[in-house]
């Protein structure tokens, strides 16, 4: 394995922890979701982490800055499949509150290195 700097950044770290998140989530979710929602929120919560690790290999900020809004954007996605999960009744409110966190905490985040760099 590559000893890179963006596996130091917080948000890279945060970004591992909603994977794990989501993965634990959607185990509970039914087996006819397994090609939809599940498929889907692991899809978007790994892109989140691959955007952020992409980003930090470029050169320009410009580049850099690309890359972390793509990662925003496929956190924002996380978050309006968790909605949909909640409407369809695959999880309650009360059993993501550390996911809620994560996604707050990842957005705040990203926002900030959206503009920073």
């Amino acid at each position: 394995m590559l000893d890179l700097s963006h596996k130091k950044m917080i948000i890279w770290e945060k970004g591992i922890a909603l994977i794990k998140t989501i993965y634990q989530v959607t185990n509970t979710f039914p087996k006819a979701e397994k090609f939809g929602l599940v498929s889907q929120l692991r899809r978007a919560a790994v892109s989140v982490v691959s955007n952020i690790s992409e980003g930090e290999a470029r050169w320009t900020s410009k580049e850099k800055r690309r890359f972390y809004e793509i990662a925003c954007a496929s956190l924002v996605e996380v978050d309006a499949q968790i909605e949909i999960s909640l409407e369809l009744g695959f999880i309650k409110k009360n059993d993501i509150k550390e996911l809620s966190d994560l996604l707050n905490e990842c957005f705040a985040m990203l926002s900030k290195l959206k503009t920073s760099r």
